[in-house]
C-alpha cells in the first residue's frame, strides 16, 4: 500500500544518513517521502531523496531559564507548523530519528492519529527519543540493548542503523593490502560537523613519530574550517602528505580506502565503520548527557573491532603510542577490521522499511522482524 512516508530527523548527519538509507529504501518500494528538518538539511542531505522538504522550527534546551523559554517557544511554533503540514499531506506513518526537529512533527503525527515510528542510533537513547517513546507506535533500535529504552521493550524491534548506498558499495572491499614499506592511509575524522579536538591532537601526536613512520603516512582529515590553515601548515612543515577539507562527501570511500581511521564514536560513525569493516581508535565526545557515544564506542572496542580511549586519556604522546604501535603490527590492524566487519548490519535499511510498512499497513510486530 504505498502511500506517504513523512521522516523526521535533527539537521546533522548523524540523524540525517540512517534517514536517508531509509528514504532510499522505501522509494524503491513505491513510498513518497517527505522530510521534516531544520536548516542543516542543504550541507548534510543534499541528496536526500524526498519529494518535498519542510523546515520546522526546534530548539535546544539550555540550563539556563531564558534559553530554556525560548526552546520551549521554538518547539511550540515548530509543533503548530508540523499539525498543519501533517494535516496537509496526510502521511501513512511517520518515522522520527531524533534530535528536538524530530519532536514536533512526530508528537503532531501521533496526535492525528498517525501511525509512527522513532529509530535510536545510539546504544543509550537520546532525550527527544525518551520524551516520543511513550506517544509512539514503535520503537526501533541499533542494538539489541538500549540504556533508556527499557521500558518499551513491548514496542522495541532490534533493526541494526541504516547506512547509506554510498556506505554498502565500499562494504565488500578487502582491507588494504599493504607491505613495509607501501604508503599507510589513516583517515580522521570528527562527524559531520567536525571537531577541534582532532585538529589540535592528530598533527602533534604524527610530528612524534619516527620520521621513516611519518614518511609513509597519507593522512586525510576533516578539519572545521577555522582550522585548517593551522592543520595545514604543521603538515607541511613536518612533510607529511594529507588532504584536508571540511567535509568530505565521499565518506564511505575513504574509510575503505583507509588502513586506520581516528574518530569520534557517534551512532553513524560506529555503524558506517561496522558495515566498512575498517579499525578505529574512537576518541567519544566527553561532555554529551548521555554519554551516548562512549556506549556506541565500548560495544564496538568490545568486539575487538576497535580501541575506545577517552578524550580526558587522550594525549598527544598517547596517540603516537597507539599509533606506532599499530603501524608496526598490521595484523593487529587487519584482526580489528573482520572483527569490526562481524558486527555490521548492512541489511539494516530493509528491516527498517519492513518495520515501517508492517506498521503503517496495521500489522503486529514482534521480535526482531515484521511479522
Amino acid at each position: 500500500m504505498p502511500g506517504l512516508v513523512l521522516l523526521s530527523a535533527g539537521g546533522t548527519g548523524g540523524h540525517l544518513f540512517p534517514a536517508q538509507a531509509l528514504a532510499t529504501v522505501l522509494v524503491r518500494r513505491g513510498w513518497t517521502i517527505h522530510l521534516a528538518t531544520d536548516h542543516r538539511v542543504d550541507t548534510y542531505a543534499r541528496d536526500f531523496p524526498a519529494t518535498a522538504t519542510h523546515i520546522i522550527p526546534s530548539g535546544t534546551f539550555g540550563k539556563d531559564p531564558v534559553s530554556f523559554a525560548r526552546a520551549l517557544a521554538s518547539l511550540w511554533r515548530g509543533y503548530l507548523k508540523a499539525r498543519r503540514v501533517v494535516a496537509s499531506v496526510k502521511p501513512a506513518i511517520a518515522v522520527g530519528f531524533g534530535g528536538y526537529p524530530t519532536v514536533p512533527p512526530i508528537l503532531a503525527a501521533a496526535r492525528s492519529k498517525v501511525p509512527t515510528v522513532i529509530h535510536d542510533q545510539n546504544a543509550v537513547m537520546g532525550r527527544a527519543n525518551k520524551f516520543l517513546a511513550s506517544r509512539v507506535t514503535a520503537i526501533a533500535t541499533a542494538f539489541p540493548t538500549v540504556r533508556g529504552a527499557e521500558m518499551f521493550v513491548a514496542k522495541t524491534v532490534e533493526t541494526g542503523s541504516p547506512v547509506r548506498d554510498s556506505v554498502i558499495a565500499v562494504a565488500g572491499a578487502p582491507y588494504p593490502a599493504r607491505g613495509a614499506e607501501d604508503p599507510f592511509n589513516l583517515l580522521v575524522f570528527g562527524g559531520s560537523q567536525g571537531a577541534r579536538v582532532m585538529s589540535d591532537l592528530v598533527p602533534p601526536a604524527i610530528a612524534a613519530l619516527p620520521e621513516d613512520v611519518r614518511r609513509r603516512l597519507r593522512v586525510v582529515q576533516q578539519c572545521r574550517p577555522e582550522d585548517m590553515e593551522r592543520v595545514g601548515a604543521a603538515y607541511r612543515e613536518m612533510g607529511v602528505v594529507a588532504d584536508l577539507r571540511p567535509f568530505f562527501e565521499d565518506m564511505p570511500a575513504r574509510i575503505a580506502a583507509a588502513h586506520m581511521v581516528v574518530s569520534r564514536s557517534g551512532a553513524s560513525t560506529v555503524a558506517e565503520l561496522a558495515v566498512i569493516g575498517r579499525p578505529a581508535i574512537m576518541v567519544p565526545l566527553p561532555h554529551a548527557l548521555d554519554q551516548d557515544q562512549k556506549a556506541n564506542a565500548e560495544i564496538l572496542a568490545r568486539a575487538g573491532g576497535g580501541w575506545m580511549i577517552e578524550q580526558r586519556d587522550m594525549t598527544p604522546a598517547r596517540l603516537a603510542g597507539e599509533l606506532a604501535d599499530l603501524i608496526a603490527h598490521p595484523d593487529r590492524l587487519a584482526a580489528a577490521a573482520v572483527a569490526a566487519r562481524r558486527m555490521g548490519k548492512p541489511d539494516a535499511a530493509e528491516k527498517l522499511a519492513d518495520l515501517v510498512e508492517a506498521i503503517a499497513e496495521g500489522r503486529p510486530v514482534k521480535g526482531d522482524a515484521a511479522a
